[in-house]
């Protein structure tokens, strides 16, 4: 066994004791610099990553340009990865694959780079800039590895994170549409909240063709919604039209989704929009009702009973 072998061995069998006692103290000290990178990677290799982190963070002017360099740059990536400080592993793993562009850990730099930003997203109720940092440097990596095994897997996590833009886009529609009528935001024909909804959730939509189904679908049939109670709330003569386009987008609703879990409520909706569409009269004869239950069925089957009769 070579003496720098054995040498590394002994210092990993040593690591534990250096995190504890005078020893890693004089590694930090010393300007005996491949002394100090054994002694890293051997903290690292035992699990000790912040420690191993900040003695490569020492090596890295005095070994740059040397073979310890390039390797010591990648290590304090992924100690700092380890360490789950990933706004740091993030500005590691872009420095080294900026200044070693063709290096042996030039992809999986430029993939942990991507996934310490990915780890540092946020709540999809808050901003979400660090979310299309993420995305754009994942999308970087594939353009830069095209051959990559870890294809599949980027792909993934990409749908993920852009449905966290899908769902902050949700989440703002939702808004939209829970304000409704509300005096401080709407118009003075009530729709301004509603109408707001409906372009937030039709972009959303556009802007990501491939998010998963079930948020497509929670976004369409928000339209619907948004749509139809526009049309119950709206002014007299724009109730027509507002109530043939919540029908039209019932339509558009049913061809996408014939077996959606909001099949009942949606059928409820264009049914009601189109007795109102047939007969003219206002939504208010009818009752509605959150629960989306039978009523209108109910109500206008007495009606038409009666009108018979007459």
């Amino acid at each position: 066994m070579s003496n720098s072998r054995f040498k590394y061995l002994l210092l990993s069998l040593c690591s534990l004791l250096l995190v504890s006692c005078s020893e890693y103290s004089s590694v930090l000290k010393t300007n005996d610099y491949e002394y100090k990178y054994e002694a890293a990677k051997a903290l690292y290799a035992a699990g000790h990553a912040r420690q191993a982190a900040e003695i490569f963070s020492m090596l890295l002017a005095p070994l740059k340009g040397t073979a310890y360099g390039e390797e010591s740059l990648y290590i304090l990536g992924e100690a700092n990865m380890k360490a789950r400080d990933y706004e740091s592993a993030a500005m590691f793993f872009k420095k080294y694959y900026q200044a070693y562009p063709k290096g042996p850990y030039m992809e999986m730099s430029r993939f942990n780079s991507a996934y310490a930003l990915y780890k540092q997203t946020p709540d999809v109720r808050l901003d979400q800039t660090s979310t299309m940092e993420a995305i754009t440097e994942f999308q970087n990596f594939l353009d830069y590895c095209p051959h990559t095994n870890l294809k599949a897997h980027v792909h993934e996590i990409i749908y993920a994170l852009q449905d966290k833009l899908v769902k902050k886009e949700y989440l703002s529609a939702k808004l939209y549409f829970d304000l409704g009528t509300y005096p401080g935001n709407a118009s003075s024909n009530g729709g301004s909240n509603y109408d707001a909804c409906v372009v937030t959730a039709q972009n959303a939509l556009k802007d990501y063709p491939y998010a998963s189904a079930d948020l497509r679908e929670d976004l369409s049939i928000l339209i619907l919604r948004a749509k139809f109670h526009l049309a119950r709330k709206s002014v007299e003569n724009k109730q027509m039209d507002r109530f043939r386009e919540a029908i039209d987008e019932y339509y558009a609703f049913q061809n996408d989704y014939p077996e959606s879990r909001y099949a009942k409520e949606a059928k409820s909706m264009f049914d009601f929009s189109k007795r109102f569409v047939a007969k003219g009269e206002q939504p208010l004869k009818y009752k509605w009702r959150a629960s989306y239950d039978n009523d209108i069925e109910a109500e206008d089957g007495k009606k038409e009973k009666t009108e018979d009769k007459d």
